[in-house]
């Protein structure tokens, strides 16, 4: 009929999406209930096994559900892709070299390992055959990249430890595919040389992908800035990003692989930081596709039918590879806390999981049923996540013997919380401690933390950059946060962080060099401190006072110099028409120093 409106199940699904995105999970966030359990949440209620089962008996909840859940299943690759590229824009090609020995020995060590270890408990516990059993061992070794790192970050030393261990899995997923096809009935050897053509055709398209992006990527960037357009600069992100996926999706490798050399080379130009802030919308709504899915394959009945089954399926996959994950861990040199922590947080199947099941399924190496039993598995594991990092977490604080950071209540008055218990965070403890000031040292190693206790500093464990951390310790009504890390990138996100949550708090920054300082003041520091620049100042004060000159001018220009630099790196950081917060001396009070 014209003129009448029709809803199509695009239009449907899509707000099913954004209701939950964007009424449902901010009502989770208000609970303290993480965005990742909220999605997951979300797909079982209106995927088929929820509410999308009543549709038939009730036409009108069609509109509430998700009608074709395997329409999702692009924007859900989608997501991990960009993830992935995020993971790259994190890094860069010297820090990636730096983890070799991690990514192909950790991580090749806990995927062998842990594979093998499943094989043979799943093959006692079930009448599967060799291949069936070691496929699926295999599947089960791998952990969620789209949902580890979310919670653990990637410079954290539990950040670091996954982080070799996943990038192994994303590499290693292309042979086993291959491997299943090569095992399969009937196969005569197509997969043994498909996977020597993919190899040598994927190594030349990471090789060319490698030289024209170091060239190319740096000019597109510029020419995307000069025009001073977000959509621009926006096209040509996700121009990079997909094209490199493409890239290597047409020889076979993964288009993870692709989006994460984009990422890597976008890191090593000066417009990481735009690109990352421009792309972290997308990357989220996406992501939260992806666990929709996951949540839809969950049916409810089911689980609640055979609960013994899945119950042991659940806690013996849990248990193997937290364990051998903790002892690789211990066996190569981390913390006990490190270990136990990364242990239980890599415990759960992932997504990948999904993909090698589906594969072992297609090639007919593992029966329909029991490809479908494992699946549930995998998604009740996701959906457990963010619970076995809670519990890691308390682990981790108990197995070091370090306690939780103190609540804000658990003190009379505000506190300056200083970020990192290394030598800068030390001294800058000492001079509040000289002048009288309650302060509260946070940091992310509990070595550091142990020894600033032991030497009569109020330290505590925590992750300044994750949960509510900063919150528990009272910031909200802080006089300061002082963050002396020595990670840029941390710094930076972090004072961006805390300047829209807190937009009057004074934030005091340790910079690397000017440049640093600059970026810091565009995050919205108050005040960024380059150590190049102290250490200038310093010298020039000690030379000129040793060859006569008056100390009481030389303090003078001294900080006079300082305010002239801090005043120039505000208007390199776009702040010139910023009031100033001030807290350095007066010329009289200096003269008097």
């Amino acid at each position: 009929m014209a003129g009448e409106l029709t809803i199509t199940p695009f239009l449907s699904d899509a707000l099913v999406i954004l209701g939950a995105a964007g009424i449902v999970i901010p009502v989770f966030a208000r609970f303290r209930i993480t965005p990742i359990i909220g999605f997951i949440l979300i797909g079982v209620a209106v995927g088929p096994f929820g509410l999308g089962s009543l549709v038939p008996r009730v036409p009108w909840l069609e509109h509430i559900t998700i009608t074709n859940p395997e329409a999702l299943t692009p924007f859900a690759d989608f997501g991990i892709v960009l993830l992935l590229f995020a993971i790259g824009l994190e890094l860069s090609f010297n820090r990636l070299w730096q983890m070799r020995k991690l990514v192909f020995g950790l991580g090749a060590l806990e995927v062998l390992i842990s594979g093998s270890a499943l094989a043979l408990f799943v093959g006692l516990a079930e009448p599967l055959n060799f291949t069936a059993a070691l496929a699926l061992g295999f599947a089960l070794a791998f952990s969620s990249t789209a949902i580890v790192l979310p919670i653990s970050g990637t410079r954290t030393p539990v950040g670091r430890a996954a982080l070799s261990m996943l990038l192994f899995e994303d590499i290693i997923i292309v042979p086993i595919i291959f491997i299943l096809g090569a095992l399969a009935p009937n196969a005569q050897g197509e997969g043994w040389e498909g996977l020597i053509e993919t190899l040598w055709q994927g190594g030349l398209v990471v090789a060319v992908l490698l030289v024209a992006g170091r060239v190319a990527l740096p000019r597109l960037f510029a020419q995307a800035a000069r025009t001073k357009s977000p959509e621009l600069f926006l096209a040509a992100s996700l121009l990079v990003v997909i094209g490199a996926s493409l890239a290597t999706a047409l020889v076979g490798l993964s288009p993870i692989v692709g989006a994460l050399i984009a990422g890597l080379l976008i890191a090593e130009t000066e417009y990481h930081t735009e690109v990352e802030l421009i792309m972290e919308p997308f990357k989220g709504l996406a992501l939260g596709v992806f666990l929709i899915t996951v949540g839809m394959s969950i049916d409810l009945f089911d689980i609640l039918t055979n609960l013994g089954s899945f119950a042991l399926a659940v806690v013996g996959v849990l248990t193997f590879k937290a364990l051998v994950t903790g002892i690789l861990l211990r066996l190569m040199g981390a913390r006990r806390g490190t270990a136990a922590e990364t242990g239980v947080l890599m415990a759960s199947p992932s997504e990948t999981t999904l993909i090698v099941l589906a594969a072992a399924t297609s090639a007919l190496v593992l029966d329909t049923e029991t490809a479908r039993f494992w699946q549930t598995v995998t998604a009740i594991g996701l959906t457990i996540t963010p619970v076995l990092a809670k519990l890691g977490a308390g682990l981790a604080r108990r197995v070091d013997g370090v306690a939780e950071p103190t609540a804000a209540s658990d003190t009379d008055e505000p506190r300056t919380i200083i970020v990192g218990g290394g030598r800068v965070g030390r001294l800058v403890a000492d001079m509040m401690q000289t002048h009288a000031k309650s302060y509260v040292m946070i940091d992310t190693n509990p070595d550091l933390i142990a020894v600033a206790k032991r030497d009569g500093y109020r330290a505590t464990f925590g992750d300044a950059a994750r949960g509510d951390a900063l919150t528990r310790l009272g910031v909200e009504t802080a006089p300061a946060v002082v963050l002396t890390m020595d990670e840029p990138v941390l710094a930076q996100r972090l004072v961006a962080k805390l300047r829209q949550t807190y937009p009057d708090l004074l934030i005091v920054a340790r910079a690397r060099d000017t440049d640093h300082a600059a970026a810091l003041y565009r995050a919205g520091a108050s005040h960024a401190v380059p150590e190049t620049l102290e250490s200038s100042l310093q010298l020039s004060e000690a030379v000129l006072v040793d060859i006569g000159v008056a100390m009481g001018p030389v303090i003078a220009s001294i900080h006079a110099k300082r305010d002239e630099f801090r005043e120039q790196l505000e208007r390199d950081g776009g702040l010139s028409e910023k009031p100033k917060l001030r807290t350095s001396l007066s010329l009289q009070d200096r003269t008097a120093t």
